[in-house]
């Protein structure tokens, strides 16, 4: 009987290697320019990549400072919401603000709902 489930357990993959696996002698590591490079160069180095790199924005020191296109943001002028805009929801007229929780919903959520139906 353990015989029987020892061969039952034995795993055999679903993927068949054709040949031997054959490790490379000599593998090249050097640098090689991306076929889709836009300029066909690799960068003088990483200084010199980083400083006119974008992902999303510029990577360079410049960035840390607060600029938008070039500007700072305190040249952009002070931030107003325009009418009918609010930034906060306690802006919001009294109609639209957070009701107060009543004390059976309050032991509600403390019990998790166990109350409820006790």
């Amino acid at each position: 009987m353990r015989v029987t489930m020892a061969l039952c357990n034995a795993r055999t993959p679903l993927i068949r290697f054709v040949g031997k696996r054959s490790v490379p002698k000599s593998i090249d590591h050097t640098p090689r320019v991306h076929p889709a490079s836009p300029t066909g160069a690799l960068p003088d180095s990483f200084a010199a990549y980083r400083a006119k790199a974008q992902q999303h924005g510029p990577l360079g020191r410049s960035s840390f400072n607060s600029t938008i296109g070039g500007h700072s943001g305190a040249s952009l002028g002070p931030v107003k919401p325009q009418s009918g805009e609010f930034f906060d929801r306690s802006e919001l007229p009294s109609r639209f603000g957070r009701l107060p929780w009543t004390q059976a919903e309050m032991e509600a959520i403390e019990t998790g709902g166990a109350s409820m139906f006790a």
